[in-house]
């Protein structure tokens, strides 16, 4: 449960209470340490990125640590899901020959990402620890250190600059212009907008379903229960939207670090 959501039910704050209503902002994303190790501060959404991690590691352990030719439920619902990254997400993009040793990571990084996600809505956790800008971040940068490694290693130092600047020699007069924004778009924006783009879409579903889940609590007294109760619809309906962005803003951010990589393996003409 978050701050706002405490506040609101500990201290009973109803509307015409003379109290006001407890509005989420960014004090909603910010957490008390549960412990401090050596002088460093382990929060919940710390605490949530572990067990989400966990998680992701004993369930494709579980289905595939024993894996048979006839799979069980387990085995055939791990093998869907390793399935369509594989073949709907990196095949898609890169194609099976280059494709296949990018497929772990890959496969990873969706079913890290959809689980951190997929904590807004769990009782108790309550919180998608990808509403908080340091998780996509660094996320971001791990793909970001591959495409820059792997355009350098395909390309060589010379060739791996002219692949990131965009170098084409018959754009003439502009190709110093173009060159400069390539600079720009893949070195600073592209890494950037892959983070904010799901930081963003979890920042603000959460605090969409934080507002009408405090609304239905706060107006629930005398003729503000009839508004109450729209608030609580609106809070299911959007429970359900956000169980589909978050598996979304897992496909896009695995599509997109694939078409880096298919980018930096291209050749350059």
């Amino acid at each position: 449960m978050s701050p706002d959501q405490t506040l609101a039910f500990e201290t009973d704050c109803h509307i015409f209470d003379g109290c006001g209503f407890p509005a989420p902002g960014l004090h909603s994303f910010t957490f008390e340490p549960i412990a401090t190790i050596g002088g460093f501060e382990f929060n919940k959404p710390m605490l949530l990125a572990l067990l989400g991690t966990v998680v992701v590691v004993v369930f494709f352990w579980a289905a595939f640590g024993k894996a048979k030719v006839v799979p069980g439920k387990l085995q055939m619902i791990g093998e869907a899901g390793y399935d369509f990254v594989r073949r709907g997400v990196v095949y898609e993009a890169l194609g099976k020959k280059e494709g296949d040793k990018y497929v772990p990571l890959m496969v990873s990084l969706f079913f890290f990402i959809w689980i951190m996600n997929l904590w807004s809505v769990i009782p108790l956790a309550q919180f998608p620890v990808t509403s908080v800008i340091a998780f996509p971040a660094g996320l971001a940068a791990i793909v970001y250190i591959l495409w820059v490694s792997l355009t350098f290693k395909k390309h060589g130092f010379v060739g791996g600059w002219k692949n990131i600047a965009g170098y084409d020699k018959s754009l003439g007069g502009v190709l110093p212009v173009v060159m400069a924004l390539e600079l720009l778009s893949n070195l600073i924006i592209r890494p950037f907008t892959h983070a904010v783009r799901l930081f963003a879409n979890m920042f603000a579903g959460h605090v969409l379903l934080l507002i009408f889940t405090i609304a239905s609590w706060y107006l629930l007294n005398g003729i503000g229960i009839a508004y109450a109760s729209v608030s609580f619809v609106m809070t299911i309906l959007l429970t359900a939207f956000e169980l589909f962005i978050q598996a979304l803003q897992a496909y896009v951010f695995v599509l997109l670090a694939c078409s880096y990589i298919q980018g930096a393996l291209a050749e350059h003409h």
